[in-house]
């Protein structure tokens, strides 16, 4: 009778190495009680014999299902942005599914602090093993975090980052950088006398750590380059676009702003506007590969759209989990997602 090919492949291991199965074990599940020298010697033998362990038979033999718990805003009628990610994850979730893994989402409302805060609740009376998450609410997701932390659940952040926790990773924009990529585009579509007017489209502005970021990289930006420009700032928290319009058409009395850079995927309610208002002197810059977005996009409406992969986003973030979990992976703390620029002309060469 033949032996299990992956017993063999342990059993190989540990005559090579002069050592017990069981030390090899210990090993191959990253536990404590092997010393460095011996620890070392193992893996070199195992990257010698390329060695992979059966995981689908391990994870099935346990009989344990471990739990992905993703904490993410659900697609509004506002903005789809959110359906991008939710894509990733889905597919990452049916790529774990087999190995006895499973990655259940729990959404929030995004204008809605007391829906996360429930949302949050309900994952950690749940028993999770793990926690994909998109901070929204700073002061509430510090302390979901910190909670996961207290109850040893790994988490990994997407889209947006929370300084100084001790996540698993992050994974999406280097915000800061991507509100400078927003100026250095704008700043070839104005004049030095321009104005420029910043519009941040949320209720809980004050609260979201990803718009004020990319708003600090797009004025730094024009400040380290002392550039002239007159930098405006208007904060909309109404997110219906009656609200918008009315918010815009005050702002836009003052003549001298000729151009706009939304900080969010709420672009189109600026881009709306300016088609009904005729204002084809005022440029505008905005982000995520939305179909509203790309529609004024392709008009003329946008000059440019800025997208940092969020399918991919969501897919990594899943993935990490599970590599953290079952092969007990350690990364990198933050996988800086590209920042692409689209246009009217590679739009149709574009993906999330």
């Amino acid at each position: 009778m033949k032996e299990d090919k992956e017993l063999v492949g342990v059993k190989e291991i540990a005559r090579r190495a002069k050592v017990s199965i069981g030390t090899v074990d210990r090993v191959l599940h990253n536990r404590t009680g092997v010393s460095k020298k011996t620890k070392d010697k193992i893996l070199a033998i195992i990257a010698e014999l390329e060695y992979q362990p059966n995981i689908l038979a391990r994870r099935l033999a346990s009989k344990k299902m471990l739990n992905i718990a993703v904490l993410i805003p659900s697609v509004s009628e506002e903005t789809n942005y959110w359906k991008a990610p939710l894509d990733g994850i889905l597919e990452a979730g049916a790529e774990i599914k087999p190995y006895g893994i499973s990655a259940e989402a729990y959404f929030f409302d995004q204008n809605d602090k007391a829906s996360f805060i429930k949302q949050a609740d309900n994952i950690l009376g749940d028993g999770v093993d793990g926690v994909l998450l998109a901070p929204m609410f700073m002061k509430e997701s510090e302390k979901f975090a910190d909670e996961c932390k207290k109850q040893k659940i790994p988490y990994v952040f997407i889209n947006s980052d929370i300084p100084n926790h001790d996540s698993l990773c992050y994974i999406g924009p280097d915000l800061f950088h991507s509100g400078s990529l927003g100026a250095h585009l704008m700043h070839y579509l104005v004049s030095s006398s321009d104005q420029v007017l910043i519009v941040n489209i949320s209720k809980e502005i004050d609260n979201l750590h990803h718009l004020l970021r990319k708003e600090e990289g797009f004025k730094d930006y024009f400040k380290k380059h002392q550039l002239g420009n007159q930098i405006v700032k208007l904060d909309i928290r109404s997110t219906d676009y009656l609200s918008v319009k009315k918010e815009l058409a005050k702002a836009l009395k003052n003549e001298a702003i000729k151009a706009i850079f939304v900080t969010n995927s709420r672009v189109s309610s600026v881009a709306r506007y300016l088609s009904e208002a005729k204002r084809a002197d005022i440029k505008l810059i905005g982000y995520d590969f939305l179909a509203d977005n790309v529609s004024y996009l392709k008009n003329g409406d946008i000059e440019f759209l800025i997208s940092q992969k969020p399918k991919e986003q969501g897919y990594r973030g899943i993935m990490a989990l599970y590599n953290h979990l079952v092969h007990a992976a350690q990364f990198e703390k933050a996988y800086y997602m590209p920042i692409d620029i689209i246009t009217k002309e590679n739009y149709l060469f574009y993906n999330n």
